[in-house]
């Protein structure tokens, strides 16, 4: 049995070919190329490095640097740091500083000059001022306490206990509170028990800053 094929047409395919360009459109484009080149030139001229300028390509942006490190300052560099931002601030060089405290200096000087020559005068003309009479010093007012003879053993010495009662300032209740004293006895004269005023007086040893005045109640 024989194959059987499909029969091809007699009539050959001519390639497909893109159709010239007419004259005219060549024509057209030519001149508007030609208008395009003589368009910057025709107004102001700009720059060929301006990026303003129209028609020209923006400048590629360059690509982010990475951050350097930042080392933390020593707290002397600290002060360093901030002494040289003042210094900048008011704008003066250390010799310009030096040279204004230096006229500073002369100008304290020259007032005080000047003052000194006014109290001269004055004192020549009004006299010396009257001085501070001195302090009468005199014998003040001796401390007093009241107290209960708790120990006569020592001799020419008595221990006296003070009682004070006084009420709180904030929660008003009463609070009592007592103390000792030593108080020097020349005559033995007090006893245990008894109720005594003493009188404050010069050291007479180590703990004794005060003397016996009275008696004025003898223990039962």
């Amino acid at each position: 049995m024989a194959d059987e094929t499909p029969e091809t047409p007699d009539t050959p395919v001519e390639p497909t070919a893109e159709a010239p360009e007419a004259p005219e459109a060549a024509d057209a484009a030519a001149e508007a190329a030609e208008a395009t080149d003589a368009a910057p030139a025709e107004g102001e001229a700009t720059e060929a490095g301006d990026p303003t300028s129209e028609g020209a390509a923006p400048a590629e942006a360059a690509p982010d640097a990475a951050p350097e490190p930042v080392t933390p300052l020593t707290p002397k560099e600290r002060k360093v740091a901030a002494r040289a931002r003042r210094g900048a601030r008011r704008g003066a060089t250390p010799e310009e500083r030096a040279a204004a405290r230096k006229a500073k200096a002369a100008s304290r000087s020259r007032w005080r000059a000047k003052q000194r020559e006014k109290r001269q005068a004055d004192r020549a003309e009004n006299g010396p001022r009257p001085t501070t009479p001195p302090a009468e010093h005199g014998e003040g007012r001796p401390k007093v306490r009241q107290g209960t003879v708790v120990s006569a053993a020592a001799d020419k010495t008595i221990t006296v206990r003070i009682d004070t009662a006084r009420r709180h300032r904030r929660y008003e209740k009463i609070v009592r509170s007592s103390t000792t004293l030593h108080a020097h006895d020349e005559t033995n004269d007090a006893r245990q028990g008894d109720t005594v005023r003493v009188v404050e007086c010069r050291p007479m040893s180590r703990l004794k800053r005060w003397k016996l005045d009275e008696v004025l109640e003898r223990a039962k």
